[in-house]
């Protein structure tokens, strides 16, 4: 797919998700980077597949990080919270920014690294699906996440949940998760995590400020829930570390993970399995189902996803637990999400043991 076309789709997909200004951003973009700017020549020469990639999430990022360190007060008039601009302001806004050498160069570079938003939001997908564990269990929990990012949703126990009226987590805490709920209550359950850890490819520190805004960056300007929640779990993240480890999501599975009496080891990630070659995604498989034929009542394992992986409705991701035991995989649907865990749909959780 072409750059123009890829962004084109994006403002679609921008547009469905309500975030009408991003999407107007990219349907402008499509046409407005002047193929002599070096901007122009890194999307020209781009060597991969552009939505794969994430190629119009990198571009727009890269624009609102300039935004926000005030690089660009012409398009910075024009973002929100301010009136929803009309195609030829923005038109106008961005050819002053690829006019500006020292601008176009920032952003040319920013395309580089690919969006790690570490979407706060998905919490409301998976605490649910911890409330279910825990229910299931009556233990405490161990963490551990693959595709973990900054590492923010490690610290989820610490967040405020509503989840459909159930409230989970720290009910004083400055990170509220609250989604639109449909179906039952989720389990009143109690949540005590006695560990945590996550490993990621690439790892965030969350502490660093730059690192921080670029973060902050990649979330879409129209959202300023998303924004102020993500904020709050950055500042948590910085009273509470969040231990992380960089590498491969197999190999870290395969040194690490070890079941332990009296705790329920839980192994989660969200929208990041399909990133994972196939060769890891089996790996990682063939390690839980390893470690799942060893588990028992004292020392359950369970895997939650938050993944697009419903062939029916590829862009509804699902919320998924397999939970061992000792009377084999026991698998459940637990509902439906919405990507950013702006809405639940949920079906259920396990019976307890």
């Amino acid at each position: 797919m072409a750059v123009p076309a890829a962004l084109q789709q994006q403002a679609r997909f921008c547009v469905g998700l309500g975030a009408p200004f991003t999407g107007a951003l990219c349907r402008v973009l499509a046409d407005a980077v002047p193929p002599a700017s070096l901007t122009g020549q890194r999307l020209a020469a781009w060597p991969g597949e552009p939505m794969t990639d994430a190629l119009p999430m990198r571009l727009t990022g890269a624009l609102h990080w300039l935004v926000r360190a005030g690089r660009v007060p012409g398009l910075a008039a024009l973002y929100p919270p301010g009136p929803m601009p009309d195609d030829a302001a923005l038109a106008a806004a961005l050819a002053g920014l690829f006019g500006d050498a020292a601008a176009d160069a920032d952003v040319a570079a920013f395309l580089d690294s690919p969006p790690q938003t570490n979407e706060v939001g998905r919490a409301g997908a998976l605490m649910p699906g911890l409330l279910s564990v825990a229910a299931a269990t009556g233990l405490p929990l161990a963490l551990h996440e693959l595709g973990a990012s900054a590492g923010l949703n490690l610290n989820m126990d610490r967040f405020a949940c509503d989840l459909g009226g159930v409230l989970a987590g720290d009910t004083g805490s400055d990170v509220v998760v609250r989604p639109h709920w449909q179906g039952p209550p989720p389990p009143a359950a109690q949540i005590r995590v006695v560990a945590r850890a996550g490993v990621d490819i690439a790892p965030l520190d969350a502490a660093d400020p730059a690192v921080a805004q670029r973060l902050l960056a990649f979330i879409w300007a129209d959202q300023p829930e998303r924004l102020a929640r993500t904020q709050a779990a950055i500042a948590l993240a910085r009273r509470f570390p969040p231990p992380l480890a960089k590498g491969d999501a197999a190999d870290w599975l395969e040194q690490t993970l070890a079941l332990a009496d009296g705790v329920a080891s839980v192994v989660y990630h969200s929208i990041a399995f399909q990133y994972f070659p196939p060769a890891v995604q089996d790996r990682i498989r063939s390690r839980l189902a390893l470690l799942g034929a060893d588990a028992s009542p004292a020392r359950p394992l369970a895997w939650l996803r938050l993944e697009m992986d419903d062939p029916a409705n590829p862009a509804l991701p699902t919320i998924r637990l397999t939970l061992w035991r000792g009377a084999g995989a026991e698998e459940r649907l637990l509902g439906h999400a919405h990507a950013h865990g702006t809405f639940v749909e949920w079906a259920g959780g396990l019976g307890a043991g």
